[in-house]
């Protein structure tokens, strides 16, 4: 059967229980038991299963809350209903939340059998997809908008109800919460879908270069300018274009980006011919634009033309309650990527993740965990392969034993991360607070995966 999936079975009474267990077992699966939904929705958020089998009536919470709380946690887990007492209107309320079958009481182990060889079977022609998509490029932004809070249904409730509308958008929040993901979401479920998705991040693009990359250029037009080049909007024609950090952009270009969104129209570098243009614009900042307006890097005639609908997306720290509905996301993406079998995080190392104030948001997140598979984490991440969190407080040294020094590459992190917090998020402020360019605070982050 190759990798032995991972099953929980939720049920009340003991000896069928212990039945499923022994059945499930004998056939080559790896098994967890819980007697409780409460004790279900506990082993969901530390570890990760492949199926769970759930009893339908079930003391305190029944089997359908159950279900309901286990795709909000995890929607990848594969739920099959168990029951003694069949119902049509059940089993349909059962599907309609997410459940892959059900099962009636007494159950036959040659049924058993088959239905989880079809589960694994699902789970493994997933996997292909999958990698198939990343081997084509066509993965195109398709992680999800996690979480399980009430900030992060209302965010996707209004992308779901932008994405029918062309009007511009305007996504704030800070580094690393996840606005690119809001707005690949939109572009995804508009009209647009089928055309291109084109993100740039507005302060990484060279002063100098600017406006040929925006607009393009024909042959000659400068000194380097050795072909014709189409540029970002032509790119984007019939699709949508994701001006990421939006406010880093000089004032000289931010008056033909208003010329463009007003007149849909673009003239490449050194052409005297213009071009139409169709292309829904997507802004996104990490700082206030009001207070850039006020500082006068922002003209405030662009601001009203992007600001048409505003999304502001949460901070981790505003919406602990989606680390482990995160944990598990990111898990199962890193076990694919890297081809291993990490199945949970550790009580400890899942209460450091909780206390973390997160200044690098879901992006932070992420990177911590990787580097958690970097150091070696095998069966599940504990806090010794997150050492950052448990430098923090979570495992200090014995009374008096040696501390131990931070690398200079981690004082220079924990450096930078405290200036962004005392100057909230401000790269500007906290660059020159630093002594160092705004440049080099960006390939420091980059470095750092925020």
């Amino acid at each position: 059967m190759g990798e032995a999936s991972k099953v929980l079975v939720v049920e009340d009474d003991e000896r069928i229980r212990s039945l499923f267990e022994d059945a499930l077992a004998s056939l080559g699966y790896q098994v967890t038991t819980a007697s409780t939904g409460a004790e279900a929705i506990e082993l969901i958020q530390g570890r990760l299963f492949d199926t769970v089998l759930c009893d339908i009536r079930m003391p305190e919470m029944d089997g359908l809350e159950i279900l309901r709380e286990i795709k909000r946690q995890d929607p990848s887990v594969e739920v099959v209903m168990v029951t003694g007492y069949p119902a049509v209107n059940t089993a349909v309320e059962a599907l309609k939340l997410g459940a892959y079958d059900y099962l009636a009481k007494p159950v036959r182990l040659e049924e058993l059998q088959h239905l989880m060889a079809r589960l694994t079977e699902r789970r493994l022609l997933r996997r292909e997809v999958s990698s198939l998509r990343s081997r084509l490029g066509a993965e195109l932004p398709q992680r999800e908008l996690v979480g399980v809070s009430a900030e992060m249904e209302r965010v996707r409730e209004l992308v779901g109800k932008l994405a029918s509308s062309e009007s511009p958008v305007l996504i704030e929040g800070e580094s690393g919460t996840g606005k690119d993901l809001a707005a690949a979401a939109i572009h995804r479920g508009s009209a647009r879908a089928r055309g291109p998705f084109i993100p740039v991040n507005c302060g990484a693009v060279p002063p100098d270069l600017l406006e040929s990359e925006f607009f393009g250029h024909v042959r000659g037009a400068f000194s380097g300018a050795v072909a014709d080049h189409v540029g970002l909007f032509r790119s984007a024609h019939g699709g949508t274009l994701f001006l990421d950090e939006v406010a880093e952009l000089p004032p000289p270009l931010q008056v033909k980006l208003l010329r463009v969104l007003e007149e849909k129209e673009i003239r490449p570098v050194g052409s005297a011919r213009t071009y139409p243009v169709d292309v829904r614009i997507i802004a996104a900042t990490n700082r206030p634009l009001e207070q850039a307006i006020k500082d006068g890097t922002l003209r405030q005639d662009l601001f009203y033309r992007l600001n048409v609908i505003r999304i502001v997306m949460p901070p981790l720290r505003a919406r602990r309650g989606d680390i482990p509905a995160l944990v598990s996301h990111f898990l199962r993406q890193l076990n694919e990527r890297l081809g291993r079998d990490v199945r949970g995080v550790a009580p400890d190392a899942m209460a450091a993740l909780a206390a973390y104030d997160f200044p690098g948001n879901v992006r932070e997140l992420e990177n911590l965990l990787e580097r958690a598979y970097a150091l070696g984490a095998r069966d599940e991440i504990t806090l010794a392969d997150l050492p950052a969190l448990a430098r923090g407080g979570a495992a200090r040294p014995p009374a008096g034993g040696p501390a131990r020094l931070p690398t200079l590459a981690e004082a220079e992190r924990e450096l930078i991360l405290q200036a962004l917090q005392l100057h909230g998020n401000d790269k500007d402020r906290a660059a020159r607070a630093l002594g160092i360019s705004r440049r080099t605070l960006y390939r420091r982050l980059k470095s750092y995966g925020m």
